[in-house]
């Protein structure tokens, strides 16, 4: 049986045939990062922002998508989830960061303040870092 790593991949090149290691750890904490991601934003669609405005059926979008990235990454072994969990938690924080600016988000303009705004920036910089230390650890042995 081969040395495990901390976070359960194998810390010894599989044998040839053998199934790519997964990164359980680090996929984990991405699927949880996007799904709380996901949450906030579906609870912010919930309280009305953005009522008659055009960002308002991103956030449903965002929401949703969030949650099923979330299971998609502890169902598929697949590293397209991973790059989905990159993906999501870059456009997402880069989307507000972009509407924090006097310029604003094609008209939108935000702010940091309220928990909803620091909860979702810290999840989505959780879902990249996560996203690439699942990355790196499953493609070192391929």
């Amino acid at each position: 049986m081969p040395e495990r790593a901390a976070d359960g991949v194998p810390a010894t090149p599989a044998p040839a045939g053998a199934r790519r290691p997964v990164a359980w750890v680090p996929r984990v904490l991405a699927s949880g990062a996007v799904a709380m991601s996901g949450v906030v934003h579906l609870y912010l669609w919930g309280l009305g922002y953005f009522e008659g405005m055009w960002l308002r059926p991103l956030f449903l979008a965002q929401g949703v998508g969030g949650v099923v990235l979330a299971v998609l990454l502890v169902a598929w072994r697949s590293a397209l989830p991973l790059v989905g969990a990159v993906a999501y938690g870059a456009a997402t924080l880069g989307g507000f960061v972009v509407a924090t600016t006097p310029a604003g988000l094609g008209g939108v303009r935000a702010r940091w303040e309220g928990w909803p705004e620091w909860v979702s920036a810290v999840t989505e910089l959780l879902a990249i870092a996560a996203g690439l230390w699942a990355l790196a650890r499953e493609r070192r042995n391929p």
